[in-house]
This record gives structure tokens, sequence and C-alpha cells, in this order.
């Protein structure tokens, strides 16, 4: 709630953050676009209201480095739950919290943007993604590379993760970075 907040747009009236709880997720939406496109939201920080959030830091509310998303899509890989959803509809910025889903039962999207997020997850953390880390995300054995590997293949021709240049010449040991890196 903090995060909603601070990120919030005071000079849209009539509306304030709010949070629906539902059988298979949370959806916490906040008054006014993000100044930062949805796809940064892991790495980058700037706050709507630099003023509350300041004051919010000095209280022990929140902190100065930004990482709220970043413990979200943490803890989502932890507990092995799908990739959080972050939207932008009219006037509002909606975040999606899923349940419990089991590998099989994510879709291709589902699969793709918590790819995606690991991926960022592990350039915020100073690491590369890797099939194995990607596989470890999702609970996997590593017999199921090659669906991680598919996976990887569609990030990669969605443009949104590229091979890490620095990486051997080898399928084997291929790292990813997000497009942007």
């Amino acid at each position: 709630m903090a995060n909603a907040l601070i990120h919030q747009d005071f000079e849209l009236t009539g509306t304030s953050p709010m949070v629906e709880v539902y059988a298979d997720r949370v959806e916490i939406s906040n008054p006014g676009e993000p100044i930062v496109p949805v796809d940064r939201f892991i790495d980058g920080y700037q706050s709507r209201n630099e003023r509350l959030a300041d004051l919010m830091r000095r209280f022990g509310i929140c902190e100065e480095k930004s990482s709220g998303i970043d413990r979200v899509i943490e803890a989502a890989e932890f507990l092995q739950l799908p990739a959080p959803d972050f939207l932008v509809e009219h006037q509002r910025t909606v975040a999606v919290i899923y349940g419990a889903k089991d590998f099989k039962l994510m879709d291709r999207s589902d699969r793709v943007r918590a790819c995606y997020q690991h991926c960022v997850l592990q350039w915020v953390l100073r690491r590369k993604m890797t099939n194995q880390t990607l596989r470890e995300r999702f609970g996997l054995s590593e017999r199921s590379g090659s669906r991680i590997s598919q996976i990887i293949s569609i990030a990669v021709e969605q443009g949104i993760i590229k091979n890490d240049p620095g990486a051997p010449d080898s399928r084997k040991y291929a790292r990813y970075i997000p497009a942007w890196a």
C-alpha cells in the first residue's frame, strides 16, 4: 500500500488506491498511469510523489531504493507462483498478484512473463539468467530443460530478453539479459 500511495496521481479526483481480493488473485489498483514503463518496474525507481516518499522513508514505512516490486517478484519466485502482471488502464495502474498455479496450468503468456521478470531480477541482483535458473524458478527438474529452452526462445523472439554477449558461444552455457540492458 505504501507503494500505491507514493506512486498515485493525486491530481485525479475521486479515485484512490484499491485492493480487491479474489479466490485466485489479488488486484491492487492505483490512480494514474505510471511514470516508469511497466516493463521497467523491477529495475526502475522514480516516485511520482517524492516529498511523500521522503516522509514515508523517514518514518520507516518504505525505503529509498525502491525495491518493493523486486521483493514481490522474488517472493513469487520463491513460492513458485505465476509472475505478477502489471497493467496500464485508463488513468490507473493495476498490479495483479496470482495465487498458486501449477506450471502445467500456466499459459504461454504466464510463462514468458515469468521468464522476463526472472531475467530482470537476475540483472538487478548482478547475475545472469540461464536455463537452470529459470528451471529452478519454476521448480522443475533437469528433465524439463527443453521446455524451459522453448520459453526462453519465445522471450528472445519477442525481443524482451537477449543472449548475454559476454557468454560463451554454447547453447549449454547460454546466459540471458534483458533486451534493454
